[in-house]
């Protein structure tokens, strides 16, 4: 359904490409279609079949782009079966993964085969240190605590209580804030683990107001930070909410109870003059009237689009379009014009990014204030 929104308001601009030419180029999508998750595979599709109507359009490439959709449920096992066949049945030199656990679980097929995953939605750290043919372009979690922390104590609220998830990302987010809060005077009160699939908040919210909080940092996603949100309410919590990019979809953002939630991602000056932000901003509007695009859809639409720059320099070069082909272009370019402006990585394979602090508003996340990259 996404899919079909984005290429009726292309077609509608007159940017739909000809069918003529054979052979497409492939690359691989390990998003979430069904599940509890579902609702971040659409969000990120909205990214990328724009991005690809857009290169399509523009004859960047000598041949048509196509995403070939995996479903990962955004969970580790079925990705790893998915990956596999992007990676062995169809070949693909080049894949966008999401969720910590997932890439995570991937990271050793990309690395083995030499095949380019590229992280869109998942924070933890440890999403750094994946080897030089895992990238994200995404700030990870850590630049989001370190944002959020200080802003919190500056704010008045040092005494912090942690619900998380428990797998990779919601261990990173305990980590930092234990890492982080001292700094700033803050305390971390309480910190309650809870299975990925609980849907139960009764006794947390019990233990939230017994500890004192005055801030509640909430590190979870998908269905479960909506029913941790709504119960916290429901039971009495009256302190502050605060999470990490996770909390920026749509769903999260309409939710009453998330009405006053802090949260980070990174900043995208979307009313950039650059041509690609323009065309970007021009033609979403134009898809999705009334809407504001989410660093998660400008991710995914960057993600692709850095396939395209890196795959037109490999081809400029003669070479075949392989994962060290566009590995060993992303190192020679360094620079990349992506949404939002000119960007770098760090050498790690991280975008480097300013955060931003927003807060929901009306449904809507309202920018409080921006911090540098590091």
């Amino acid at each position: 359904m996404v899919k079909g929104k984005i290429w009726v308001a292309v077609a509608a601009l007159g940017l739909v490409a000809g069918a003529a030419q054979a052979k497409d180029l492939e690359i691989g999508a390990l998003f979430p279609m069904s599940g509890p998750n579902a609702v971040y595979g659409e969000v990120f599709r909205s990214g990328t079949d724009l991005a690809v109507a857009h290169i399509n359009a523009t004859h960047m490439l000598k041949e048509p782009l196509k995403i070939l959709y995996e479903d990962s449920q955004a969970l580790p096992q079925p990705a790893v079966v998915a990956m596999t066949k992007l990676v062995d049945v169809e070949q693909v030199p080049y894949v966008l993964t999401a969720f910590t656990g997932v890439s995570k679980a991937i990271s050793t097929l990309a690395q083995r085969n030499q095949v380019i995953a590229v992280n869109g939605g998942g924070v933890g750290p440890d999403l750094a240190k994946l080897g030089p043919y895992f990238w994200n372009v995404i700030p990870l979690v850590n630049f989001e605590v370190h944002g959020m922390v200080p802003y919190l104590a500056e704010h008045g609220m040092k005494k912090v209580a942690l619900i998380y998830v428990d797998d990779p990302l919601g261990q990173s987010i305990l980590d930092e804030l234990k890492a982080t809060l001292p700094g700033v005077g803050g305390k971390l009160v309480a910190e309650m683990s809870v299975p990925s699939s609980a849907q139960n908040f009764a006794a947390v919210a019990a233990k939230v107001r017994a500890s004192g909080a005055n801030a509640v940092y909430i590190a979870s996603y998908g269905a479960q930070q909506l029913q941790i949100a709504k119960q916290l309410r429901d039971n009495g919590v009256k302190a502050q909410f605060a999470s990490y990019s996770g909390f920026s979809v749509p769903d999260a953002l309409k939710l009453p109870e998330a009405q006053g939630l802090l949260y980070t991602t990174q900043a995208v000056n979307l009313k950039a003059d650059d041509p690609v932000t323009k065309l970007f901003a021009e033609d979403y509007a134009k898809a999705y009237p009334g809407k504001t695009p989410s660093a998660y859809v400008v991710n995914y639409y960057n993600a692709v689009l850095l396939y395209a720059q890196l795959a037109q320099g490999v081809e400029k070069a003669g070479k075949p379009i392989t994962g060290p082909n566009l590995l060993a272009e992303r190192k020679a370019m360094k620079r990349f014009d992506l949404v939002g402006g000119t960007v770098s990585f760090a050498a790690n394979g991280t975008l480097v990014a300013p955060m931003q602090i927003s807060k929901i508003e009306g449904g809507k996340g309202v920018p409080l204030e921006v911090i540098k990259a590091e």
